[in-house]
Formats: C-alpha cells, structure tokens, sequence
C-alpha cells in the first residue's frame, strides 16, 4: 500500500496536532514514527485511518497492483473501499470487549471472508503462528477480553490484525505494556509478516531500539511536523534519533 499525505492539518483549539504538507509513504515500507509525547503520532493515525476528520488535506491509499481490482488511489474520507485491505490497533478501544478472544477472532474470520479456526487443533490452524505470543495467556482462558490485564489485551488487539492478513497495518505504541520476551517475540513477527506478505507497516513507538530494529525508515514528528525522513539500513538512523532525544 502506498500513502500520500497532501497538506494535512489538523488543530485542537489553538493547539496545532498535525500539519505535514507533503509525506509519501512506499509500498512495503516498514514506517517507525517518533516522537516526544504530544509530537502528534496518534492524531495523525487517527487521520489517515477516518477516525478524525481533517481541518484540511487528504490522505490517499494506492494498493498495491491488481489487488481485489483496485487501481488508482482512494480516498478513505470518501470511501469504504479501504478497510478490507487495512488493518490497525491504536488502544483497546478497538476491541470487542465482551466477546472472548476466540469470540472475536471468530468474528474477525467471518467478516474478512477467512476459514473457520479449529480451537481444538490450535497448533495446526491459522493461529498457530501467534501461539508463542499468546503464551498461554490468551486462548482458552474462558474470559472475556475486558478481564485481561492491559498487555493480553494489547497482545489480542495485535493478533487479530496481523490475523487478517491485511495489505497495511497500523499499530499505534505496540511494544506499550507487553514484557521483553512479547516485545521481542513481537518485533520478530512484524518481520516475519512483512516477509512473507510485502505489507506496508506503520508502527509508532517510543521505544527508540525496537523501532530502529524493524523499520526500513524512520519518520520524526514535533509539533505536529515531520521533521527527519530518515533512511534506516542497517539501524543507520540510530545515531540521529538517539542526538535528538538526548539518549
């Protein structure tokens, strides 16, 4: 999927939240987007993804060539056509809280058209690859999402959308409230994922060592404002980002 942003803007009284001009984003880019507390990261998800509306600007999807038809960019202000092709967690008030985690996968299965899970054959079904995030913690458990701690659900929200297996995936501080063994687990999935299906994949964090470790490029926000476009093979942003934020 690609992504342009066209003279963005969004404000919040006199405070200005977003405003980039121009910013693309390529097919199968891995995106890190940093930035101190207020900088505009999850406004400006919330922007691309309609869950806000603009002051000014437009977002434009291009997916990739001949998926599902589509040709040519869409407009998510405008249109629907979008969300089969785009999957993201920004906090739990994403989730279905009162379903339990098979529940809601279940659900996720049915609306993206994908097979039926086989709960009694896990390691065998489509799963299987988030069994060792899940770490025993998520399935089978007999309890509703809204009873997990903050971290299962944060794991549940991230598994249902890598599970549907969507052409860009938007994850807002995935890394928050999970500990070392899920965060890294989790960084090696984003890589796997990208691997195996050439996604674009947006991950903001302020953890600055796992963003570099997984993305390809590194955007920096303040007020508001992307400030560094910064290429990143082979963690070459590192030097940059870890100057700016005095680490």
């Amino acid at each position: 999927m690609q992504i342009d942003i066209n003279q963005l803007t969004k404000s919040f009284g006199e405070k200005t939240a977003v405003d980039i001009s121009s910013f693309q984003i390529h097919h199968g880019d891995i995106l890190g987007l940093v930035g101190n507390n207020g900088a505009g990261k999850t406004t400006l998800f919330r922007l691309m993804l309609d869950l806000l509306q603009a002051d000014g600007g437009e977002v434009l999807l291009t997916p990739q060539e001949g998926l599902d038809g589509q040709s040519g960019a869409i407009n998510p202000a405008l249109t629907e056509d979008w969300k089969t092709m785009t999957g993201a967690y920004i906090d739990d008030g994403f989730l279905i809280d009162f379903l339990t985690p098979e529940e809601y996968l279940d659900f996720i299965a049915k609306i993206n058209g994908r097979p039926a899970i086989d709960w009694d054959r896990m390691e065998d079904s489509v799963v299987a690859p988030f069994l060792a995030f899940a770490n025993g913690e998520i399935f089978g458990q007999k309890k509703y999402i809204r009873n997990f701690s903050a971290g299962n659900k944060q794991k549940v929200g991230i598994i249902s959308v890598l599970f549907s297996r969507p052409e860009l995936v938007v994850l807002d501080e995935p890394f928050n409230f999970l500990d070392p063994s899920g965060q890294n687990i989790l960084k090696q999935m984003l890589v796997d994922y990208h691997r195996e299906t050439g996604a674009t994949i947006l991950v903001s964090s302020h953890n600055l060592q796992h963003t570099v470790d997984i993305s390809n490029r590194i955007a920096l926000l303040e007020n508001g404002r992307i400030i560094e476009d910064l290429p990143n093979e082979e963690g070459s942003a590192r030097m940059a980002l870890e100057e700016y934020f005095k680490v």
